[in-house]
């Protein structure tokens, strides 16, 4: 029975499901290089409780009681209590590889380690550890206290034990689970680059504008938000990350190519609404 959960980064995806977790009950300990990191991320889950009292989506004691079932560390110890360990660090395959053999050698027998890798393969990040059966993907969107998909990603070797305590973990959360296969890109990554990238080559060659763009999409298609918009939500450095990933993953195939535009907003410091300016001001 899972009653404590690791999180690895504090970042927008480690707090958000560090929240999600702590709000579901279970106790979490947050994890991250340094305590500035900690502090922000923690930080952020204050606000985002406060905001759900202010709006009546939970009480004050709930958010309180929450609050406290949350430990942060800048040490790797304190995770040998955790019966589940989700991994939220960049998207750096040699970086997740390094925390996995670490969760390896330091985690009880049965306990389970999951990525949030949003497109790198499950089954390259388990090639370094011994208990492979114990590694899955557990994919999360952005931001994961309102977001209600999670994709549960088999690798190669991941065991069908671990595959179904991960979908009951997701439920437990108040998500909602889809097993999927260790495809780059996984499903929704997959199916959403040529929503990007079709929208960064009209951009390109001139042929509307992102306020245009993004206005048809979102009357024509019944969509709550445009590309561009989008975008600037994610984080273009994180989109041309995801973009990169999967064009090497599938021996560049055309349809997956990164666009020019993307390079270029990330080499610019334009990172969308966390750099307060992207596609659009902020």
């Amino acid at each position: 029975m899972i009653s404590t959960i690791g999180i690895i980064g504090s970042g927008t995806m480690g707090s958000g499901i560090a929240e999600v977790a702590a709000l579901a009950g279970f106790n979490v300990v947050m994890n991250d290089l340094s305590r500035k990191a900690l502090d922000s991320g923690l930080n952020r889950i204050k606000q985002n409780l406060n905001r759900s009292v202010e709006k009546d989506r939970i009480t004050a004691v709930v958010a309180t009681e929450s609050l406290a079932r949350i430990r942060t560390s800048e040490e790797f110890s304190p995770l040998e209590t955790a019966d589940f360990v989700i991994e939220a660090a960049i998207e750096d395959l040699n970086i997740k590889r390094d925390i996995f053999q670490k969760l390896d050698a330091m985690l009880n027998p049965e306990a389970i380690f999951a990525t949030n890798t949003s497109s790198l393969s499950i089954t390259s990040i388990a090639a370094t550890v011994k208990r492979t059966g114990n590694v899955v993907g557990m994919h999360f969107f952005n931001p994961p206290p309102l977001m209600k998909l999670v994709e549960v990603v088999k690798g190669k070797q991941t065991s069908d034990e671990t595959a179904a305590v991960t979908v009951e973990l997701a439920r437990r959360m108040g998500k909602a689970p889809v097993i999927c296969k260790d495809t780059p890109g996984f499903i929704v990554n997959r199916v959403a680059r040529p929503f990007y990238g079709e929208a960064l080559r009209l951009l390109g060659e001139g042929v509307a504008t992102v306020e245009e763009i993004d206005r048809i999409v979102k009357l024509e298609g019944g969509f709550k938000m445009g590309p561009f918009e989008l975008m600037d939500l994610i984080g273009i450095d994180v989109n041309y990350a995801v973009t990169k990933s999967v064009y090497e993953q599938f021996f560049h195939e055309p349809r997956f190519r990164p666009h020019p535009i993307q390079r270029q907003m990330v080499e610019a410091g334009t990172l969308g609404r966390k750099t307060k300016k992207g596609f659009y001001q902020y």
